[in-house]
């Protein structure tokens, strides 16, 4: 599954429109969850929006394995894919 994951991190890049805040959130917190596991240290306060969105997005995959985390991750990158190419 490693290459499948690599491979949809790659492939994500060729999207010919960038998907929209909600999914790459997405993408990077399972990417996160994935790569290092459960969110640790303090949330972005004050005026890191994206920070404090990031770490909100990645802490929702709490408690996932990596390898669920991957398999998810690959199966976003299949489904933009697909819309992609309509």
């Amino acid at each position: 599954m490693a290459t499948e994951f690599e491979q949809a991190q790659q492939d994500v890049n060729t999207l010919s429109k960038k998907p929209g805040n909600d999914t790459l959130l997405k993408l990077y917190a399972l990417y996160k969850q994935a790569t290092e596991g459960d969110v640790t240290g303090e949330r972005p306060g004050g005026f890191d929006f994206k920070g404090g969105a990031k770490y909100d997005a990645w802490q929702a995959q709490q408690g996932k394995t990596a390898e669920q985390a991957q398999q998810d991750y690959i199966q976003l990158v299949r489904e933009l894919i697909s819309q992609d190419q309509g």
